[in-house]
């Protein structure tokens, strides 16, 4: 482990047509003085043009003939060179060796994601789950939490189904880390051994009392009944469920998905919001009778279920939420069917116009996606369309996974979106401008898209994998249906996750997709790709990553580069009165030597049904850090001064 330094515009029609018909009714003797007074004016317009000519030939000719006849008396002296423009060519870009490892076995990882799957295809079975990286036990490492599923309730059998492998008790992994990327499996001492058909989690401290608790999100089975999601507090011991007390589990054939805690009343608690997908019963389900070309039975299209609203839980402490989702504002229908407008999948939580308010945006599949900005008195407002991140570029909507938010630009106020779409629809990338909400997707022409548009891209994110300074992008790939190439050959189930690194602003080309040559054979390995997050599982300063699959062993890459670049992280502890005690919401600059900002959120929440280390990782390259300013989420300044690079500091918010 690095040492830790802590640090406190027309006429009528009508008119026209009663003219017409006046004219109709002149006589012939008028329209015989008409002619006669029309010639004549065309036999002085012709007379008068015969002179212009005249006068214009004779001006002409004049100049010319002087030309003709001193030209040959005249010697040239000089000869002027044209300046012409500089021949560009477009520099070779080198590209970095980033090669990483698979050390899920070696590391003492053995979880298998179960999602129930015998053959009904049910569209729950391909979602797979989420992960976290999350320091449980207060010891300064990253351990990991997975969320699997189960065998379903109409399901009777239990000794011939396809993920047998899978330890039975326990929906839910926890794995706690030694500090050097070893791994143990402490799910039953710390209170987790659960069954339930899990999807997402949510790591926050919601009581501020220093110990992160668990949030875990999943698909009702019944429409009666409580919802399917559970609360976890962390007693410091282990984890004990509250669900009930606190009033969380949403509602009675709720299918949730991604979720994430955040301050949106800026309190000094954390509030919770919950993404809903589809509304879903296992009958209905059955009843679209699905089918793939040839006649077998396929798993169902969104399309076919109705949306489903999402649910924001106010805070009120002791143990208490509010579900607030109606007079918030979140409640997003559509104009002609008044259905719910969301079939929500990605969240991420970003101080978009920089007011000191999380605001938040949702990724929706096959509807558009919604952006609502915080207006500070505790509502929202959708503005996705508005803002241009609601479509693609020609007005539809597209398949939407994954999401992240990152401030990757040369400007540290400009905010860009990444958004993991459905197979033949690329990667979105939106850009705002500097601190506004106004965006415009540039995947394109950042070359981001054009490499993406095969790939069914579920998690998705932004970090600094060679820690240059420039944020990458990483996507977590994987098809939907087992028999996908069997009627579409450009697909397969298994699909490589992707790494695209950021060349910079100075590159024709923004992201470049890196080549097996750059990663290793091992990132390259296809897989049925669904959650994605990441942490320094090691203390070496990069950032190694965890892919969970779905039906499938999850996979640990560690991030074995060897660029020599310089780093620094940094984790934020908020007072737990005016500011929440894991700072979610507040903003790190890393203003380095050479003058340029590095801004990063503490927000945890992103990818797709995952959550990421709470400390912020600063690529340096070969600069050094001048100051550290951080904006805290209650909208108090603090400056550190310049520190060591290759390190991680702590900074504890004054009093």
């Amino acid at each position: 482990m690095p040492a830790i330094h802590t640090v406190s515009a027309g006429g009528s029609i009508g008119g026209f047509h009663k003219i017409l018909i006046q004219q109709k009714e002149f006589d012939v003797s008028h329209e015989e003085v008409e002619e006669e007074r029309d010639d004549a004016v065309i036999g002085t317009a012709i007379r008068y043009s015969l002179i212009a000519i005249t006068v214009i030939a004779i001006a002409i000719a004049g100049p010319v003939a002087y030309f003709k006849l001193t030209r040959q008396d005249t010697e040239i002296t000089e000869i002027k060179a044209i300046d012409l423009p500089e021949v560009r060519f477009e520099v070779a870009q080198e590209l970095p060796s980033i090669p990483w490892t698979d050390v899920t076995a070696a590391s003492g990882i053995d979880f298998v994601h179960t999602n129930g799957a015998t053959g009904e295809k049910l569209l729950p079975e391909t979602m797979g789950g989420g992960s976290a990286f999350f320091d449980y036990n207060g010891d300064g490492f990253p351990d990991i939490l997975f969320v699997g599923s189960k065998r379903w309730d109409h399901d009777s059998e239990s000794s011939t189904k396809a993920n047998d492998n899978v330890t039975a008790q326990s929906s839910l992994r926890l794995y706690k880390n030694d500090g050097t990327g070893k791994f143990t499996d402490v799910t039953s001492d710390a209170g987790l051994d659960i069954v339930m058909y899990g999807q997402g989690c949510a790591i926050g401290d919601f009581d501020n009392d220093g110990k992160p608790d668990i949030y875990i999100s999943g698909v009702s089975e019944t429409t009666s009944g409580p919802g399917p999601n559970r609360l976890f507090r962390n007693t410091g011991e282990s984890f004990v469920d509250v669900t009930q007390q606190a009033g969380v589990s949403g509602g009675a054939g709720d299918w949730s998905t991604s979720c994430g805690w955040f301050d949106f009343d800026n309190d000094g608690d954390l509030d919770l919001w919950v993404c809903n997908y589809v509304q879903w019963s296992r009958e209905y389900d059955l009843a679209q009778n699905f089918r793939l070309t040839g006649g077998q039975r396929a798993y169902g299209r969104p399309q076919a279920f109705a949306g489903s609203f999402p649910r924001l839980y106010r805070n009120d402490g002791d143990l208490k939420f509010t579900e607030v989702s109606e007079e918030s504002g979140i409640r997003v229908v559509a104009p002609t069917t008044g259905n719910a407008l969301a079939k929500s999948l990605g969240l991420a939580f970003h101080d978009f116009d920089r007011d000191g308010y999380l605001d938040v945006i949702v990724a929706n599949d096959t509807v558009q996606n919604n952006l609502f900005r915080n207006m500070g008195d505790g509502t929202f407002r959708e503005m996705a369309a508005l803002a241009g991140v609601a479509f693609d570029s020609e007005g539809n909507a597209r398949g939407a996974m994954g999401i992240d938010v990152a401030c990757a630009r040369q400007d540290d106020r400009c905010a860009c979106v990444a958004i993991g779409n459905f197979a033949n629809e690329m990667t979105a990338f939106y850009v705002s401008s500097p601190g506004a909400m106004v965006f415009t997707d540039q995947a394109v022409a950042n070359g981001l898209g054009p490499s993406t548009r095969l790939f069914l891209t579920f998690g998705v994110f932004f970090f600094d994998a060679d820690l240059d300074g420039w944020d990458d992008i990483f996507h977590a790939n994987g098809h939907l249906e087992e028999d996908i190439a069997k009627v579409q050959s450009s697909q397969t189930y298994e699909q490589s996750p992707q790494l695209f690194w950021n060349a910079g602003p100075e590159s024709a080309t923004e992201f470049m997709a890196l080549p097996i040559e750059s990663t290793g054979k091992d990132l390259a390995v296809p897989m049925v790709g669904r959650g994605a997050t990441y942490a320094d599982i090691d203390g070496d300063g990069d950032l190694d990553v965890l892919i969970t699959a779905s039906g499938a062993a999850p996979r640990l890459l560690r991030n074995d580069q060897q660029l020599g670049n310089s780093w620094i992280r940094v984790r934020l502890v908020g007072n737990g009165t005016t500011c929440n005690r894991d700072a979610i919401g507040g903003r790190v600059d890393v203003t380095l030597k050479s003058g340029r900002t590095i801004s990063k959120f503490v927000s945890p929440t992103r990818s797709y049904l995952s959550q990421v280390e709470l400390p912020l990782t600063f690529g340096l390259g070969t600069d050094g850090v001048d100051s550290i300013k951080v904006v805290w989420p209650d909208r108090s300044e603090q400056t550190v001064d310049a520190v060591e690079v290759n390190r991680l500091i702590e900074v504890r918010q004054q009093p």
